[in-house]
């Protein structure tokens, strides 16, 4: 079947789709915001360009459109009937891309949270939202709770004796 569209109407209508500030990424930085989560926003220094950076968390939230990055078992995610292979192999570069980018952060220390543009569909949204806060304290507690605590009591084994701290000979 064919474009309905003329090529300059198509490319006006393709131009004009935003990758920055979209209403999922919104709806996100809105939750977040709310519940006290502070971030930053498209950091540049990061691979992948993160929608959202949680640097207290080390922690980085992908907000992706099911179309653009290719969410497999998706009713948003349809193949376009025109120029499909050109599609085919445009969506699979971005997995790829996206695949590559995500190692880079984990070699670099960061958490990545993908969350998909079908979960923040109403009837999903309350329940992915409460998820991602809920996996943002996890996080919290792993890396900074967990690594902090350190057994206090330390036993002498000669005599069986609790020492807090060795004042040296007396």
């Amino acid at each position: 079947m064919p474009d309905r569209l003329t090529p300059e109407q198509r490319h006006r209508c393709m131009k004009s789709i935003r990758s920055r500030n979209t209403k999922p990424e919104m709806m996100v930085r809105r939750y977040l915001f709310s519940r006290g989560f502070r971030y930053r926003v498209n950091v540049k220094r990061l691979p992948g360009t993160p929608d959202i950076v949680l640097r207290k968390y080390r922690t980085v939230i992908f907000i992706n459109g099911c179309f653009w990055h290719g969410h497999e078992d998706c009713p948003y995610f349809v193949l376009p009937k025109t120029n499909t292979p050109f599609w085919k192999a445009k969506i699979e570069r971005n997995r790829e891309r996206d695949m590559q980018k995500r190692i880079q952060l984990r070699l670099l220390g960061w958490h990545t949270i993908i969350l998909w543009e079908c979960q923040l569909k109403p009837k999903q949204r309350e329940m992915t939202l409460k998820g991602l806060e809920r996996t943002l304290n996890q996080i919290y507690l792993e890396n900074y709770a967990l690594h902090k605590a350190r057994p206090y009591p330390i036993i002498e084994e000669e005599t069986g004796i609790m020492i807090a701290a060795d004042g040296g000979e007396e």
